[in-house]
């Protein structure tokens, strides 16, 4: 009897735990730029109290808004929870988060930093600053976060790269860039100035919160490497880590584990 007890009081927990969870909706926000419905997965607390920070997760190549929670993070739910954030993970398609200088259909950078920001501060309970305010992302996310929050500092406070492909001229025939921008080979001002790194000369030490990882295994080491340099040539403080690794899902779970701590430091600095 004492034993059935106990498996009564420990299901009752684990059920309590469950109904607890962080809530996963799918909303659609349309963007006036493009004229079209963009699908969007938003993780919130399951308790929410007061106004709370925002992560903005942005997927990679060949990726949707799904990826981070089905592939990359499954436990963003618990996450959410623990930490009181909410996330939110556009659809960008392949278009590296830039407004197309080639592709009027393809208008991500406005959509992220612009529509999708407004509709996500006036359906939820967020804290409506940029001190609230973090994105990240990998691989092509990687360099969309790093993109948008360089050129929208008024918009977002805090910025991450995981395993990023921070400089694209290396790879001119890779991953349907030549689609936006036009062939690398006729297009070379555009390639110069769409990458992340030539975003480097907008920032003053202080205008962002900066962290960026990569492993020793990936193909876009050198390139993050080179952002690194790049920053400390412009005299901006960063947090730059690097460890064993390849540009796997796997790795990238780790490195949201790290991104988050630093984004809820940044976050905790509000009001100090």
């Amino acid at each position: 009897m004492k034993n059935m007890k106990f498996c009564f009081t420990v299901l009752f927990a684990v059920l309590a735990w469950t109904m607890q969870a962080a809530v996963v909706d799918s909303i659609k926000v349309f963007s006036n730029s493009m004229n079209k419905e963009v699908k969007v997965v938003v993780i919130k607390p399951s308790a929410m109290e007061g106004r709370l920070p925002v992560i903005y997760l942005l997927h990679g190549h060949g990726g949707n808004e799904k990826q981070w929670l089905e592939m990359t993070k499954p436990d963003l739910p618990q996450m959410a929870d623990r930490d009181s954030v909410i996330f939110v993970c556009p659809d960008a398609k392949n278009s590296w988060y830039w407004d197309s200088p080639k592709n009027p259909a393809y208008r991500y950078e406005t959509f992220v930093y612009k529509e999708l920001v407004t509709a996500i501060d006036t359906k939820y309970p967020t804290i409506k600053d940029r001190s609230a305010r973090a994105i990240t992302g990998f691989s092509m996310g990687g360099h969309g976060a790093m993109w948008l929050a360089f050129r929208h500092k008024d918009v977002f406070g805090a910025v991450g790269s995981m395993s990023g492909g921070l400089d694209i001229r290396p790879f001119p025939n890779n991953w349907n860039m030549s689609e936006q921008l036009g062939t690398e080979a006729e297009n070379q001002s555009v390639w110069d100035s769409y990458t992340a790194i030539s975003q480097i000369c907008r920032l003053k030490d202080g205008d962002l919160a900066i962290i960026f990882d990569c492993g020793y295994g990936d193909f876009f080491f050198e390139v993050n490497n080179n952002f690194h340099q790049e920053l400390l040539k412009y005299k901006i403080n960063h947090d730059f880590i690097v460890r064993p690794g390849n540009h796997t899902h796997s790795y990238w779970n780790n490195s949201l584990d790290y991104q988050l701590l630093f984004f809820k430091k940044f976050f905790n600095k509000r009001g100090k």
